[in-house]
């Protein structure tokens, strides 16, 4: 995979997140739920003034914002210093191409609506999953590959070239 193609995900995935959240600000009203799987799956748009899951939601606007433009910035600079140290891996530069599509997509979000647009809602009877969006997908794919990389893969052996090792 030559680094055309990590520029490709990159794109792809920025503009299917913000077209779909675009899509969803602009055909539902917050906190209007349309079913597409019936008993698992349906739209319902809510904005996330906070980080995952709702933390730094409570705080003041002033340190919500900071904390968050800070959490951003430290995320985006440790991604960045992990894309150059695993130039030669390119699962993980997959993973940190998806995570760093996923942060950028909802750090727009923050400028543009003051909270993170989220409209997919899975659950299982009354088990709901917190409201996400494709954004929030690429960063838990991606940290997801990378959490594997680290636990199955002999990255420390340059001979296993990141072969799976399974033991």
């Amino acid at each position: 995979m030559k680094n055309w193609s990590l520029y490709l995900l990159f794109f792809l995935t920025l503009f299917s997140d913000q077209f779909s959240k675009k899509a969803a600000v602009s055909k539902l009203y917050v906190g209007e739920t349309v079913n597409v799987i019936e008993n698992l799956f349906n739209f319902t748009l809510v904005y996330n003034p906070g980080a995952a899951f709702g933390m730094f939601a409570g705080l003041p606007d002033f340190q919500r914002r900071l904390a968050l433009f800070s959490v951003s910035l430290l995320a985006l600079g440790v991604v960045f210093y992990m894309m150059k140290e695993t130039k030669e891996d390119r699962p993980s530069q997959v993973a940190l191409t998806a995570i760093l599509a996923g942060a950028v997509g909802n750090l727009i979000d923050r400028f543009r609506y003051d909270g993170v647009v989220d409209f997919l809602d899975v659950f299982w009877g009354d088990y709901h999953w917190p409201a996400f969006n494709i954004a929030d997908s690429a960063i838990s794919v991606g940290v997801t590959i990378l959490m594997f990389r680290l636990l199955f893969t002999d990255v420390g052996d340059p001979k296993s070239q990141g072969r799976v090792v399974v033991s």
